[in-house]
């Protein structure tokens, strides 16, 4: 063979050869990954959680607390009298509301001014605690609720000697036992 031809055809054998690799790299095709189609997913309803009940605020604790910081009040009495007026029936009749509510058991204490024997005085004392407790359980407040005693003259509320004073002192005063 001729130098040339053996040249052609080594050109020829090359560029077959490079074709051939060309070709081969390219016969295999890159793996193609498919990513899974989505799953299309359907939201379930969320159900609501159930709203909590409207809480009542919570009332005084009525058996800590001494009865005049509920609103319980005293009645007042005339002189050497144990029977109720209007204004005693009214100041009851609030009571009342607020001790039913309540559900406590009170001591109705009965006092006097300090004119008149210690004797007198307790027992005057004792008729209007018994006065206030009796209009009390008339208007629906259980009477196992409600203890009575008399400190006659010995716990005045006022410690003057005028008739202000003893104005003061003449009352059922209501207190925790």
């Amino acid at each position: 063979m001729k130098k040339s031809s053996l040249s052609r055809l080594m050109l020829v054998v090359c560029v077959c050869a490079l074709a051939l690799a060309a070709l081969g790299g390219c016969s295999k095709k890159p793996a193609v990954v498919t990513a899974p189609a989505p799953v299309e997913q359907v939201a379930e309803p969320i159900a609501e959680a159930p709203k909590p009940e409207p809480v009542e605020p919570a009332g005084p604790d009525y058996a800590n607390l001494d009865p005049s910081q509920y609103g319980i009040e005293d009645v007042f009495f005339s002189y050497d009298q144990y029977d109720l007026g209007d204004v005693s029936m009214g100041v009851l009749s609030k009571n009342a509301r607020i001790l039913k509510e309540a559900g406590v058991t009170l001591m109705v204490a009965g006092h006097c001014d300090e004119r008149g024997t210690i004797e007198y005085n307790l027992a005057l004392g004792e008729k209007r605690a018994k006065a206030a407790r009796d209009y009390l359980v008339s208007l629906g407040v259980p009477a196992g609720s409600l203890k009575v005693t008399s400190y006659g003259e010995s716990r005045p509320f006022s410690n003057g000697h005028t008739e202000n004073d003893w104005a003061q002192n003449r009352r059922a005063h209501f207190e925790r036992p």
